[in-house]
């Protein structure tokens, strides 16, 4: 199977974008290559333009606050642990305490650093970081693994709180799923909410069918049809039954 994700809200958009690039960051950084590290600093760049956004820190300590107080609502509950219980809440206030130490705006570390503001400008142009353009890029680039692995992870570490609260956040969420095995009739799909609500969609589909979701849901409605997994032509439907199975995830509340 293979399963794609679809945020119902700007909120789990900004998180699910900045998991993947929190991912890629940790995938290049722990390489050893020079053109390794280079796509792990283009990678840093962006995570801190997305979660430059002004209300993002704002956002995840509501969130989370959301959450502590919904859970702390279980104590005494006979089917939950209490231990199991008490180790989540003790995550949320560590990812609140870590929150609220990020002081000033997000990304200023960079910002300041005008090396790396050189080095930013130049990736927004094709071929831009070659070594006549940037002679001392290509010197960083020419030092030890260690050495680079040392700076990338001091770059990294001002922004860490923001990647544990969402990845936090998004384990309550994709905890809490419920999945209906369904069919799409000539590769179209549409399903009313009535008044359920959904932060989150996954849809999972045979990779024997060449076939791709394409996504579009609000609290009304949910529509999905498969186009053709076509990479030259123009996308056309996929006109055939599409068995697929849909995940519904929301947030604990």
């Amino acid at each position: 199977m293979i399963s794609y994700e679809f945020p119902i809200n700007e909120k789990v958009r900004t998180w699910l974008r900045l998991e993947g690039l929190f991912t890629r960051m940790s995938h290049f950084m722990a390489g050893e290559l020079a053109i390794e590290h280079h796509s792990a600093l283009t990678t840093l760049f962006e995570i801190y333009e997305v979660a430059s956004r002004p209300e993002l820190k704002s956002e995840l300590l509501q969130e989370l606050d959301r959450q502590k107080r919904s859970l702390s609502s279980l104590h005494n509950n006979p089917a939950i642990s209490e231990q199991a219980l008490d180790q989540v809440l003790n995550e949320i206030e560590q990812a609140s305490t870590d929150l609220l130490a990020l002081s000033g705006k997000i990304g200023v570390n960079l910002r300041e650093n005008e090396w790396l503001m050189s080095i930013k400008q130049r990736t927004c142009i094709p071929g831009g970081t070659c070594e006549f353009d940037l002679p001392s890029y290509h010197y960083w680039q020419n030092q030890a693994a260690s050495t680079r692995q040392e700076n990338l992870r001091e770059w990294l570490t001002p922004i860490l709180p923001i990647r544990e609260a969402i990845a936090f956040l998004l384990h309550l969420l994709r905890g809490n799923g419920r999945t209906l095995s369904l069919t799409a009739p000539r590769g179209s799909f549409q399903q009313m909410q009535g008044g359920r609500t959904a932060h989150l969609l996954r849809v999972s589909v045979s990779e024997k069918l060449a076939c791709i979701p394409e996504f579009s849901a609000n609290k009304y409605a949910i529509n999905i049809r498969f186009i053709m997994a076509n990479y030259a032509a123009k996308s056309s439907l996929f006109e055939q039954d599409v068995p697929f199975d849909l995940t519904f995830y929301t947030l604990p509340s």
